[in-house]
This record gives structure tokens, sequence and C-alpha cells, in this order.
């Protein structure tokens, strides 16, 4: 067995996929289906990759996370070189910088679908 993907659903797979794709240098579309239902994307390497499934009830998560309302269940950590660079790179893209920020070293941002995830740097050794 090898993992493939994580998915992530949300209201259009095709434009949650746009954004990865702009967010995410070099990957691209590996699989779609006819009618934009779901898009399968790729690093250049070919590791794993994401997909994206157009869900019509899909409700975004809450961060952070309150009771009563709808829970995130992943994100995704995507390491930079440069945090305050590719942060405003991913603002310009379409992302949101998420009100509350938990630790100074990373950034927490919401996709166009209001998933969260993290850009962090790695501590120098």
């Amino acid at each position: 067995m090898r993992l493939a993907a994580a998915t992530l659903d949300g209201p259009d797979a095709r434009e949650l996929a746009d954004f990865y794709l702009r967010l995410l240098p070099g990957w691209r579309v590996w699989r779609g289906e006819e009618g934009r239902d779901w898009v399968h994307i790729r690093p250049p390497d070919g590791g794993t990759g994401l997909s994206f499934q157009t869900e019509p009830a899909y409700r975004p998560p809450t961060w952070p996370s309150a009771a009563g309302r709808q829970q995130m269940m992943i994100h995704l950590d995507i390491e930079v070189d440069d945090l305050e660079r590719e942060t405003a790179r991913a603002v310009a893209e379409g992302a949101r910088l998420a009100e509350f920020q938990p630790q100074d070293d990373v950034r927490v941002l919401l996709d166009p679908a209001g998933h969260p995830f993290c850009l962090y740097t790695e501590p120098p050794q």
C-alpha cells in the first residue's frame, strides 16, 4: 500500500485545485473527472498528491475550533524558505490570513474553501 493523496472537499473541486496549483510551484493536474467534480494534483517528483472533490453540502471548518461548530478534520503543513514572502504570495493567490495565530514561526491561512493550512520554516540547525 502507498498513500496517494489526501482529499479536500469544497464547493468547487476545480477552483480549489487551481488555488493549490498556484500555491505549489511545479505541481500539475494528474487526473480529473469530467464535470469538474474531482481533481487530483501531484508534485513534480510524482509523490503523494492532493485531491479535491466537489461537495454541495460542504461547510468550512471553524478555526480555531469551537464547540458546536464544524470541526477541522485535517490541515496541510507546507514548509517554505521565507515565511513572510510566502504568506504574502499565498494571500495574493486567494488565501486569507487567519485571525488567530497560535505561533510566531507559523502562519495559519485559510484556502478559498476555508480549509486551514499552515506555512512554516524549519529552524536553523
